[in-house]
């Protein structure tokens, strides 16, 4: 047995209000307790966005009344809301800007839009950039010149990661994320995977690209899922979104890492705890830890996973190692394979609501 701080994920779909058939609060933390994840920070493109002080407060009842495990909102930037969106900066987790198409309706093509979200924007809340190839370069200068910090989200490309590299060299204060799904799978996946169902932004990209993520550990801030899940009709139809799931196979992915000697421990704490916690700005979650099985071989299937999507562009994989139970604020909220708290446990680290009464555990 192997215990650990619990894990923190700064980037995740949760798709509640509007997609509940894709997701919701208590399946999606549900998956990320299960996947080790004490918190996670729920990015805006529901329906509707969150992007002002109604959507931001109508995704916060629906996390509310079902979370598992702590969480964060992020507020979405859009041409709309330059004026307004500083004003609720202290009950989220930052600012999203998405520069580059996904999917949603908040794509920002703007540059005068872009820097003004920026200069607005308060300089101790993050700012997390979707931004792709060229963009990522703009996203970069723009925050040099307004000397503020970006965080660049699912860095997958090599010219992006020399990008990022250079500019930490600079002294530019940019930090950045990477998923395990571009870790471990190229285009060259896509036809085991499947046409719809390896639609994912950024694109699946070469092996080169890969390469280049892990010659470049150090410059990786932070492991994020990006965990976005919708359904397989969808994903096998004539118009698949973009996005996978991957709460529950982050970790005991990148533990084959740890034994292979491509990453160390402390690399993979440093990037799914102790960062997290720093560039995001959450407290403290003290009582809060996992345990995992080391020893414990299992089969990745879609259909055994908690999310509620049950598919996953892992199937089928052989993995080692597996959270047996989770531990927040004190309370064992996950017993492998059972969750052991009500919905409404988790609570929100930004300060949209006091802290509710402890709930007891439900019985085994």
């Amino acid at each position: 047995m192997l215990t650990l701080p619990g894990l923190i994920d700064p980037h995740v779909h949760l798709r509640e209000p509007g997609q509940t058939q894709k997701e919701d609060w208590h399946s999606g933390t549900a998956a990320a307790l299960a996947g080790g994840f004490i918190c996670v920070l729920a990015m805006p493109n529901t329906q509707p966005p969150m992007t002002d002080a109604p959507s931001l407060d109508e995704a916060e009842e629906c996390a509310r009344r079902k979370a598992l495990c702590d969480y964060g909102l992020f507020l979405g930037a859009g041409a709309e809301n330059v004026e307004t969106a500083a004003a609720l900066a202290a009950k989220t987790a930052g600012l999203k800007m998405y520069l580059d198409q996904t999917f949603g309706p908040l794509r920002l093509e703007n540059q005068k839009v872009i820097a003004a979200h920026m200069k607005h924007w308060p300089s101790g809340k993050p700012i997390v950039v979707h931004a792709e190839g060229p963009k990522t370069a703009l996203a970069i200068r723009l925050a040099a010149r307004l000397r503020r910090s970006v965080h660049i989200a699912h860095v997958s490309r090599r010219s992006e990661i020399r990008l990022i590299k250079a500019a930490k060299e600079k002294g530019v204060a940019v930090t950045c994320e990477v998923t395990p799904h571009h870790l471990f799978l190229t285009e060259d996946d896509i036809p085991r995977i499947g046409a719809g169902r390896s639609e994912v932004r950024p694109r699946l990209a070469t092996k080169a690209d890969q390469r280049a993520l892990w010659e470049n550990l150090a410059v990786i801030d932070c492991f994020a899922t990006d965990h976005a899940p919708h359904t397989l009709a969808e994903k096998d139809g004539g118009n698949p979104p973009p996005g996978f799931p991957g709460l529950e196979t982050a970790l005991p992915i990148l533990l084959g890492a740890v034994r292979e000697g491509r990453l160390t421990m402390e690399d993979l704490l440093r990037r799914m705890v102790d960062n997290p916690r720093r560039i995001f700005h959450l407290p403290d979650q003290p009582d809060s830890l996992i345990e995992i099985d080391l020893d414990v071989q299992w089969t990745i299937r879609g259909q055994y996973l908690k999310s509620r999507c049950a598919w996953t562009p892992f199937e089928g994989m052989q993995v080692r190692g597996r959270v047996v139970e989770v531990n927040l604020r004190g309370q064992i909220v996950y017993r492998l394979p059972d969750i052991l708290v009500e919905p409404g446990y988790g609570r929100n680290l930004f300060g949209l609501r006091p802290p509710p009464e402890p709930l007891k555990p439900i019985p085994m």
